[in-house]
């Protein structure tokens, strides 16, 4: 079963899917005149100076959640066991030259999830209750759809859809807590994965909105205390740190040799699990976390979309980066082992047993926004699925809570009972990551047009760059409103 999973891996994560993500990357990064690399002082000011404010400019703004909360719940999404487990897992597969592939992916994911979120927020729905959502399903229906004319919208929208809720079934987030808590506190993984499941229902009891306040206040600490303690590893060791780039760089063009437990790997398998882990751990094209991003309280579409960039930037550039650099410093990578028992048996190795109590902890934190991030998105494709159906949506939602930490659940019985490697529960997030990734940056590069264009009037009001237009319609609902506006006159 294994090596089936691993070649329809290898075959969605392939050269088609490599060159279009590396295109539509291209193509906005050249189009946006290197609007993330440019302008990276301005994304950084807007987000931390803003990260700890009351948003009170922004308290007459249709939303669900404020712009902080939306993209606390949205890092909180993309800042889980992909970084430890999955970081780990492309590390163990395909050597320390998938870490510089990892880059590269999330340099040009900086600019692709600032174009999806915007994209988002712009084309985003208001439901009976005046409360907004959008996504990749929205901006299908209502870009391809109503401006573009495209009648047949509706099929990339269910493929996505189908693509997203996959990972409702296949999950491997569970999973990887649960044998991470179980390796390390001598308990059983089933009960692991029971208690784990009992606090997921603790957070999303309360809806999207309970969500996002919580998240607020939980990932900001979370993060910095994994930085500050994999730091703290690095600067330890860091006499290594030249021999790690080397390895990065030398790894990343040439693939890695043999080397104790590990068995090798070509240039092509570092290329693709570089950008495959990239992808699943910062979410940049895969259009999940532009979902939640949707609801934020925000005068600008841009505006959220620069937290996207800086959302890539924290996850990859920086938390994943962190893992990377203590799995490579202190050898642990050439060991053998992977997933989230690779970054432990490294934090472990560095600053000794509470080094991997740390981590075991910091799993359960970020699996646990992760999973309740996850569920924002869930729920956000089942109210666009069931839009006009108040009734049914209202039921639906209500059911889906009951049912939605059990896939996972089950997923570790399944494992205890009949054994399942930790690597092929992340070749089950591989193959449900690729679909829905390939749809949605090919629509986003259909709709690019309008990105660009929002684009311009956000540099020309907050960059002083061009001219600002007073008529320019900064949400597709107030266009949609003036043509209704425009015909009545008439």
């Amino acid at each position: 079963m294994e090596n089936i999973l691993s070649s329809l891996s290898a075959f969605l994560w392939g050269l088609p899917l490599i060159i279009t993500m590396v295109f539509v990357g291209l193509y906005f990064t050249v189009g946006s005149k290197f609007f993330q690399f440019r302008h990276l002082p301005h994304i950084l000011k807007q987000t931390f100076s803003n990260m700890f404010k009351k948003e009170k400019s922004e308290d007459k703004e249709k939303g669900v959640m404020s712009s902080f909360e939306a993209v606390a719940t949205a890092i909180g999404g993309t800042v889980g066991v992909a970084n430890i487990g999955g970081v780990a897992t492309a590390i163990a597969v395909g050597g320390p030259g998938a870490v510089f592939w990892m880059w590269m992916t999330a340099l040009l994911g900086m600019i692709i999830k600032t174009v999806e979120v915007t994209l988002s927020v712009y084309y985003r729905s208001t439901d009976e209750n005046g409360d907004p959502y959008g996504g990749p399903t929205y901006y299908m229906e209502r870009g391809l759809g109503e401006e573009r004319n495209f009648k047949f919208w509706i099929f990339p929208a269910v493929l996505f859809g189908l693509g997203i809720f996959s990972t409702f079934f296949i999950t491997m987030q569970n999973y990887t807590i649960s044998e991470a808590i179980s390796s390390t506190f001598n308990i059983g993984m089933i009960p692991a994965s029971i208690l784990f499941s009992i606090l997921v229902y603790f957070v999303v009891w309360g809806g999207i909105k309970h969500v996002g306040k919580l998240a607020a206040k939980i990932v900001p600490g979370m993060v910095l205390f994994y930085i500050v303690t994999g730091l703290f590893i690095i600067i330890s060791n860091i006499s290594q740190l030249g021999h790690v780039f080397t390895l990065i760089f030398e790894g990343a063009f040439s693939g890695t040799a043999a080397v104790g437990g590990f068995a090798g790997a070509a240039i092509a398998q570092v290329i693709r699990m570089g950008m495959a882990r990239s992808v699943y751990s910062n979410e940049a094209g895969w259009g999940t976390s532009a979902m939640v991003h949707s609801t934020a309280k925000v005068d600008h579409p841009v505006k959220q979309g620069i937290w996207g960039a800086f959302e890539v930037f924290i996850d990859t550039l920086i938390v994943a980066t962190i893992t990377a650099f203590t799995i490579i410093i202190t050898d642990a990578w050439s060991t053998g082992l992977t997933g989230a028992d690779l970054t432990l048996t490294a934090f472990e190795s560095g600053i000794g047993e509470i080094g991997r109590i740390i981590i075991a902890l910091s799993i359960l934190l970020f699996g646990l926004t992760t999973v309740t991030g996850w569920y924002s998105y869930y729920e956000i494709v089942l109210r666009h699925l069931l839009k006009g159906k108040t009734k049914l949506k209202n039921r639906i939602l209500k059911t889906f809570i009951y049912f939605y930490p059990i896939p996972g659940c089950l997923m570790v019985v399944y494992g205890t009972v009949y054994g399942l490697p930790g690597q092929t529960v992340w070749y089950f997030a591989d193959i449900s990551s690729a679909i829905p990734t390939f749809i949605n940056v090919v629509v986003i590069l259909i709709l690019g047009k309008q990105f660009f264009a929002l684009l311009k009037d956000y540099k020309a009001r907050y960059l002083g760059i061009g001219e600002v237009d007073p008529d320019f319609d900064l949400f597709y609902e107030d266009k949609v409103e003036k043509n209704k506006d425009k015909k009545n006159v008439i």
